[in-house]
């Protein structure tokens, strides 16, 4: 990456956890921002993630990485299970840091393809460094993949990332 280059990962925290947990190994979130920092130049990264009390050393333990964290209020369904939509938030902090031009290009950590027409933008605007997908290539939306984005899947860096035991 060039120097003087201002790069800043959005990350779909629910996305990333799920994608990680059904790879079944264990993700190092510490040496991932390190890894985000040396190939992609990252300045800042946005971890957008539900509040879970119980969760707390989490929460701090991840902001002792680095990263900035942006909460979103939880609702649990029927069953229990809580369910923390992140989606809006990350668009609106991507979207709003495009237009004040808080950044050279954005790395963008989900496969989900509610974010298609951000991406669709982000090229339209050449601020979209890459997408970085936690699934496996067959499980990445095709909606992603339709944009034409440079896409990186997490699995290829497993011996960078995975937890050592």
């Amino acid at each position: 990456m060039e120097k003087g280059i201002k790069n800043v990962a959005y990350i779909d925290g629910a996305n990333l956890h799920n994608a990680t947990k059904e790879l079944g190994w264990k993700f190092d979130y510490g040496r991932f921002l390190v890894w985000l920092r040396e190939k992609y130049n990252i300045e800042k990264a946005y971890l957008f993630i539900g509040m879970i009390p119980k969760y707390n050393d989490l929460y701090i333990r991840l902001q002792k990485y680095g990263y900035t964290l942006i909460f979103k209020e939880v609702t649990y369904d029927i069953k229990g299970k809580p369910k923390g939509n992140c989606d809006s938030d990350l668009v609106v902090q991507v979207m709003q840091d495009a237009y004040e031009d808080k950044f050279d290009k954005a790395v963008l950590v989900s496969s989900d393809g509610d974010f298609a027409p951000l991406i669709k933008f982000l090229i339209t605007q050449n601020k979209i460094e890459v997408v970085i997908s936690a699934y496996k290539p067959s499980q990445c939306s095709m909606l992603i993949k339709r944009t034409g984005v440079r896409i990186s899947y997490i699995i290829e860096q497993k011996n960078i990332l995975e937890v050592l035991k």
